[in-house]
């Protein structure tokens, strides 16, 4: 922002930079310089910059329809992208709603699941991250800059224990956080209060910390003996970023409901809830919408996403350049003792460091020597995350590797 600017100083910068065009992994400044862009508009363009197919359909869509609004009259996208997620999301998930944000699909979820089960309460994790909307804040505990200023947010909301990945005995950690889920339910909200539990299957803002399998699925559990919706947010995890389709796979598990957003349309707005028909029958209709949710420009962008993400060897790629990524790290942790931990399923990386002022040097040597694009994550600013692109390329992924152990160097 310059002396000069009509812009808004309330986004945070990542970066100084300019950009006029990107393509694929990279992006271009408008001084013409080029960088690697492994933060990837926060993990949401999915098939990169520009991708041809995508700009093409958005392109077409728009000399037909750029707003058809759903109220009013149903576009002809409506329904093939709802047959596609049918075929995409696990198994009982049928029923599709459309939204523009990640923030405005989660608001969705929940009120869906108050309604569903005539319950008021919500239960989310500590270092969560659901959206900046209102409720969403509420549902939101990765950093208190998320939420001061904000009081008071919405009520309802109660914040269960979340396993720390660094923890020496793993299985006593998720014994621990399951029996204060447990305590949670008998000393705060009831179950026949509590109407949803909100999981980010792999946990984002909160830095990129996988939940233990034996964690997801004693929630889970519990959740189906007490009636409670079991809600998997996979606004960041979801299409293809962890090398499945949706992070659930990884745990053989099935959603009440499924959040998502960020990568189902290569980074034009649009965001879906998919849950059982049965469910959404009892979601009273006319109680929730939207002005430009299911945007005809927005369902050409996902439809031609997903059929990018179904050639053939699309998810093989995110998993072998996962495997790249996760190796040359692990590597580079055997000469630097501050690399703690190395985590995370195919391109959703966390690098856990062992100090937030060594992350953030590392994150500018990264740009300025490096021309390379990361971001940070975790409560206290000591994960650093890699979400590139996921058409990213070997030699890509070599590129990063190198920066980043040059940074790493460079900063000791």
């Amino acid at each position: 922002m310059t002396a000069s600017s009509h812009l808004s100083q309330v986004w945070f910068n990542v970066t100084p930079l300019e950009v006029s065009h990107g393509k694929g992994c990279w992006v271009t400044t408008t001084g013409g310089e080029e960088y690697l862009d492994f933060a990837a508009g926060i993990a949401v363009n999915s098939t990169g910059h520009a991708h041809p197919k995508v700009a093409a359909a958005i392109a077409e869509q728009a000399q037909r329809f750029i707003h058809a609004q759903v109220n009013v009259y149903r576009h002809d996208l409506l329904e093939p992208l709802a047959a596609k997620l049918n075929d995409l999301t696990p198994a009982g998930i049928d029923t599709f709603f459309y939204a523009n944000s990640g923030a405005e699909i989660t608001e969705a979820a929940v009120k869906l699941a108050k309604q569903a089960t005539k319950r008021p309460h919500i239960v989310v994790f500590s270092g969560s991250f659901h959206g900046r909307t209102h409720m969403a804040m509420a549902m939101t505990t990765s950093k208190t800059g998320y939420r001061a200023g904000h009081a008071p947010l919405p009520a309802g909301v109660f914040v269960a224990p979340y396993p720390d990945p660094l923890a020496a005995d793993q299985d006593a950690e998720v014994a621990k956080a399951l029996k204060g889920f447990d305590h949670l339910l008998k000393a705060m909200t009831a179950p026949d209060e509590t109407a949803a539990v909100i999981l980010e299957p792999v946990m984002g803002e909160g830095g990129y910390i996988p939940a233990p399998p034996a964690f997801i699925h004693g929630l889970v559990e519990r959740c189906r003996e007490h009636g409670i919706l079991f809600i998997a947010d996979e606004v960041q995890s979801g299409f293809g970023r962890t090398g499945t389709m949706f992070a659930v796979e990884h745990y053989g598990i099935e959603p009440d409901i499924i959040c998502m957003a960020k990568g189902i349309a290569s980074g034009f707005p649009f965001s879906a809830l998919g849950t059982r028909a049965e469910l959404d029958a009892k979601w009273t209709k006319g109680s929730h919408g939207g002005t430009y949710g299911g945007n005809a420009m927005g369902c050409a962008a996902a439809l031609a996403t997903i059929e990018i993400m179904q050639e053939p060897g699309f998810l093989e790629n995110v998993n072998a350049r996962g495997a790249q990524l996760t190796a040359g790290i692990q590597e580079l942790q055997r000469e630097h003792s501050c690399i703690r931990q190395v985590r995370g399923p195919g391109l959703m990386v966390g690098t856990e460091l062992d100090d937030p002022a060594r992350v953030s040097a590392v994150l500018q040597h990264c740009l300025t020597e490096g021309k390379l694009i990361l971001m940070n994550a975790g409560t206290y600013g000591t994960c650093l995350r890699w979400m590139p692109p996921l058409v990213v390329n070997e030699q890509e992924i070599d590129l990063a590797l190198a920066a980043f152990g040059a940074a790493l160097k460079a900063t000791a």
